[in-house]
């Protein structure tokens, strides 16, 4: 959906689309409409759900991503109106980050951002399970098993909690060992796909062993290497996860502990795709995350890569 004619919404399903086929999915097709504003139940006005209707037959396509992050209504009653499967850019996100994480710090923090997703989600199914009314049978059940749902979850949700202040405790000694070394701390950030990965390779070596990708989110762990830069003088180096427009807010919060992570740093590497035509946009993305992040005080410097 757009609402302003000047607004970036081209730009933005472009990215959606390497999105979704870093997810593994193929793109057969893009619709835009220019509203006021969002429709609250059903995204779209209803002619465009009508005309999304012939498009996912004419394409024989498996489903719709939208661009923004939907309401539980508006998921819902989508998907009984299209008879398929819908997504939102929240949950493209969130699946890469479920294929990517191999630490387990990142397992933790995508399962948390997954938990909350489907938390929310959880809520808008309960309305509608609570309007069922007359029947003997039917209310009751249906709000026992969303009551259990919900319960299971909120389990989960703080077991993963104890383990992620397990190690960021972790992490605190490690940092507090670093400071007693009096070693220099950098670390590399960026929007996702920069080059963040590949000039940490370069700089550590020809060894390759952070992977490298021409994808988003090749990096999802943050990685930390010894970078000797002249002789005596060796700086610990950290690769952090890409930034997006958009990064939904579960992930901000759970992978707030991986980003904080720059905050102890020396020196911030601000890696920019030179090449890419929205590049400044993605830098001031970046900057605002980073602000958001309480980074402002740290000396950046900036790398025009590619």
């Amino acid at each position: 959906v757009s609402l302003r004619d000047d607004d970036d919404t081209e730009d933005s399903l472009a990215e959606l689309g390497e999105l979704a086929a870093t997810a593994g999915a193929e793109v057969v097709g893009t619709v835009i409409q220019q509203l006021d504003q969002i429709h609250p139940g059903t995204y779209v006005g209803s002619g465009k759900l009508e005309e999304i209707r012939n498009l996912i037959w004419e394409l024989d396509a498996t489903g719709i991503i939208c661009d923004d992050e939907l309401s539980p209504a508006q998921l819902r009653n989508m998907e009984q109106i299209l008879d398929t499967k819908v997504m939102d850019r929240t949950l493209i996100i969130l699946d890469i980050f479920a294929a990517r994480a191999r630490t387990s710090e990142g397992k933790i923090q995508v399962e948390l951002a997954q938990l909350k997703y489907r938390l929310s989600r959880l809520t808008g199914l309960g309305r509608s399970l609570s309007r069922l009314g007359g029947g003997i049978g039917t209310r009751g059940p249906g709000e026992k098993k969303l009551e259990m749902d919900r319960r299971l979850i909120n389990h989960r949700a703080a077991q993963l909690n104890r383990e992620l202040k397990d190690v960021i405790r972790h992490r605190e000694v490690n940092r507090t060992r670093r400071m007693e070394t009096h070693t220099k701390v950098a670390a590399i950030v960026g929007y996702t796909n920069a080059g963040k990965s590949s000039i940490m390779n370069a700089l550590v070596g020809l060894d390759k062993e952070q992977y490298e990708q021409n994808e988003l989110f090749a990096t999802l762990d943050a990685t930390t290497k010894a970078v000797k830069l002249v002789e005596d003088f060796t700086v610990s180096l950290t690769d952090t996860v890409g930034f997006i427009q958009n990064l939904p807010t579960e992930l901000i919060k759970a992978f707030k502990s991986t980003l904080e992570e720059s905050a102890n740093v020396d020196l911030l590497i601000h890696v920019v795709d030179a090449s890419n035509p929205h590049h400044e946009i993605h830098e001031q993305t970046v900057l605002k995350i980073m602000e958001d992040l309480k980074l402002t005080n740290i000396p950046v410097l900036n790398v025009y890569n590619k």
